[in-house]
């Protein structure tokens, strides 16, 4: 596995600054007692990890992590997901979107994450889904260096990361634009709708997440918006997992939801 870190935009353009955290407090994720998280993202970036050529299948993810766009949970949303895919043969990238500024101090920090300011994510959105089509458009601009085939290029994003990746299939410029879109407990989106182009989708979440009004009732739109189009749509509820679950084994059925992922791919081509 080859593993490299890519800046998306041109020194200078932002200001590099970012502090990874490991979150003890359960605030944070219920699921997870011990998480990092790295916040304070200025400057976006992506970090590839390559299959080896022995296993490689030519399909590549840009993966979204969550974290309410305030932290991205680096681990359980992040490079665990792109070492899995990675070691299937499949090329990965955990995309660093630019977040909202947060204390230095921790605790400061949990405060501001669990009493968020809707107007100042609302104005952050649009920054992390540029960076999500840059990240989509240097993936395409280099696959044949990474021996990826141009047209099998998709983005996975969990939670707030999954506004993330809807707002990049909402943009219509064929060199960032996404062959397939997976959207892992996250809310639905206006800006994620079925596409004139077939834009293949996969969703998996819990029925028991504590943010189940949002999370279900747009998820559920979202499929029947899909179906409705005659778009291909495959959805998974688990009946536990809880937000957040990532790549945490519980010993409970949704640890595989990216087995279900990987065989997904493969009926994609």
């Amino acid at each position: 596995m080859n593993v490299e870190i890519i800046p998306l935009w041109s020194e200078g353009v932002m200001v590099k600054s970012e502090q990874e955290t490991v979150i003890t407090s359960p605030r944070f994720n219920n699921q997870v007692k011990d998480m990092k998280v790295v916040r304070n993202v200025t400057q976006a970036s992506m970090t590839a990890y390559l299959p080896d050529a022995a296993v490689a299948k030519g399909a590549a993810v840009v993966i979204c992590p969550g974290g309410g766009f305030s932290a991205l949970p680096i681990e359980i949303e992040g490079t665990n997901v792109a070492q899995w895919l990675s070691t299937h043969g499949i090329a990965a990238f955990v995309l660093k979107y630019r977040l909202l500024p947060t204390a230095d101090d921790d605790q400061e920090f949990l405060r501001q994450h669990q009493r968020p300011d809707m107007a100042q994510i609302n104005g952050q959105i649009p920054l992390a889904v540029s960076d999500g089509i840059q990240a989509i458009h240097v993936v395409r601009e280099r696959a044949a260096e990474w021996h990826i085939d141009p047209q099998h290029i998709g983005i996975l994003g969990f939670s707030a990361g999954g506004v993330v990746a809807a707002g990049v299939c909402s943009q219509t410029e064929a060199e960032s634009s996404p062959n397939f879109v997976a959207s892992i407990y996250s809310p639905g989106s206006p800006d994620l709708m079925p596409q004139e182009k077939v834009l293949p989708l996969f969703m998996a979440f819990a029925s028991d997440d504590p943010v189940i009004t949002m999370v279900s009732d747009g998820s559920m739109q979202l499929y029947s918006a899909w179906k409705d189009a005659k778009q291909p749509v495959e959805l998974h509820i688990y009946a536990q997992g809880g937000h957040g679950f990532g790549m945490t084994q519980q010993n409970i059925p949704c640890d595989h939801w990216i087995d279900r992922f990987a065989e997904w791919l493969g009926q994609q081509g």
